[in-house]
């Protein structure tokens, strides 16, 4: 299918190897003939018919660049029937025949709304939680794990030469994708993460035993939607008695920023390339993923009815080596 004109925006939660793959998206749309328009804040600047004219140089040097240089917001209006409406009416004023949205699971939603209007789209998945169905890794979860590493491998340094506990929170909200994965990776003593109910009597144990065992320090990951909060635990272990001295640090937004790691750089470009082969293809209402080592497209109907959940294999592997 042959298109003049098409768009592209990012939505929801920004995340490293965004700006990459707008720039695959504008350079293999415009090899194909096509104008970009470039919107601005998501679906909410879509509504406002905030758009622009993107070229080959208007994307140059963004590959190493975190965040989303279109921006994005969240758009509330756009839930509602009137919000989609005025979005559709905006695309028809811009002479916009196709729309590639890049985001996260609620982007993903607003995509699929779209196509129920009769809008041909195509989405990215973009999310560091890692919790979009139909994909083994969405854009961002590389550089984040490795961002969250880092100050973990930090925090273990000056936590040997004190000879103390410390609690770490990463983002994630109802998914433990990231805390799971960190706590493997660095050989954390526990993870608490939503999917798995651990009692505060049980991390007690296990970083008392990490004390008795001769241990110099202790690493405790905590998922932000976990049962218990940094504080909590925090204060349980510091009451408690534990043997180690105990800190809470709370990672906060550091993880979605910072330079995109090769592996998203590259998986941002291919994400981008076929997310335009696919609208090319006449394809809609679908997502780019990638299985295996390949990008496929998956319904987009299938991929908001369900969420992509933690490999819990990994959680019991993980407690077998922290001894």
């Amino acid at each position: 299918m042959k298109y003049r004109t098409i768009g592209v925006l990012t939505s929801g939660g920004d995340a490293p190897g965004i700006n990459p793959c707008i720039r695959a998206v504008v350079r293999m749309a415009i090899s194909q003939g096509m104008e970009v328009i470039g919107i601005q804040e998501g679906f909410d600047g879509l509504i406002r018919g905030e758009m622009e004219s993107l070229r080959a140089r208007d994307v140059g040097g963004i590959l190493q660049r975190g965040g989303t240089f279109l921006r994005t917001a969240r758009c509330p209006e756009f839930l509602e029937r009137k919000g989609q409406r005025q979005a559709l009416r905006e695309l028809n004023e811009a002479g916009i025949e196709g729309l590639i949205v890049i985001g996260g699971d609620g982007s993903m939603k607003g995509a699929h709304a779209l196509a129920g209007w009769g809008v041909p789209v195509v989405g990215v998945p973009a999310s560091i939680d890692n919790d979009i169905w139909g994909t083994d890794m969405s854009l961002g979860v590389d550089t984040a794990l490795n961002t969250i590493m880092e100050a973990v491998d930090k925090l273990r340094d000056t936590a040997s030469s004190h000879q103390r506990a410390f609690l770490v929170e990463t983002m994630g909200r109802r998914c433990g994708y990231l805390a799971l994965l960190v706590g493997v990776v660095c050989g954390a003593e526990v993870i608490l993460i939503p999917e798995v109910e651990m009692p505060l009597e049980q991390v007690g144990d296990a970083v008392e035993d990490a004390y008795a065992r001769g241990k110099t320090h202790a690493i405790i990951i905590v998922g932000e939607g976990a049962k218990f909060s940094v504080k909590e635990v925090e204060d349980h272990l510091n009451t408690r008695e534990v043997g180690f001295e105990t800190r809470g640090t709370i990672l906060g937004h550091v993880p979605r920023g910072g330079s995109p790691s090769a592996f998203d750089r590259m998986l941002a470009t291919r994400m981008g390339v076929e997310a335009v082969e696919a609208l090319l293809k006449g394809t809609s209402d679908v997502m780019v993923g990638l299985q295996g080592r390949e990008i496929v497209t998956i319904p987009l109907e299938q991929v908001v009815a369900q969420s992509r959940e933690p490999n819990l294999e990994f959680y019991e592997m993980a407690k077998i080596l922290a001894r």
